[in-house]
């Protein structure tokens, strides 16, 4: 009998480690965006670029996950008024609120499938949404510097 704990132990470790195995190993989605790479802090983040008009509208929409240390930043060809919301996006998300220079100005957290809106304080020129508490977890405020930041295409 206690050789039989110990198989059936065994075994069930074997699959709960090659679902998680599994779990990690999924594709991500493929929209054919381009990627840059981030730091922040001296953290890294890759970010999907959404700087037409179109794939900032879609942003993150219908989604079902995001990677750990992914996000997508929106560039806007000048500094203005930007503000988010989460229709039809069942990720939770944090985003960020950038100047031109590259400082945050505010983070702000967004619940999924709500139409509250999450404004700059100020005009900024990109907006770096992130899985929810990112920013947090990984020690980032407002005032730190983000580099890396795409142009804007003009």
């Amino acid at each position: 009998m206690h050789k039989s704990r110990f198989i059936h132990r065994i075994a069930l470790a074997f699959v709960l480690a090659s679902s998680s195995a599994a779990w990690a190993a999924q594709p991500e989605v493929n929209t054919g965006l381009p990627l840059v790479r981030l730091q922040i802090s001296g953290h890294t983040l890759t970010a999907e670029v959404a700087s037409t008009p179109e794939q900032q509208q879609t942003g993150l929409m219908n989604r079902r996950s995001l990677p750990a240390n992914r996000g997508m930043v929106f560039v806007f060809a000048e500094s203005q008024p930007v503000c988010m919301w989460m229709k039809n996006t069942f990720i939770a998300l944090s985003v960020a609120f950038i100047t031109t220079d590259g400082r945050i100005v505010n983070i702000a957290d967004m619940q999924p499938q709500t139409e509250d809106v999450h404004c700059g304080q100020t005009d900024v020129r990109y907006a770096l949404e992130t899985p929810l508490h990112w920013f947090a977890q990984h020690g980032i405020r407002p005032g730190a510097r983000v580099l890396g930041l795409p142009a804007a295409r003009r």
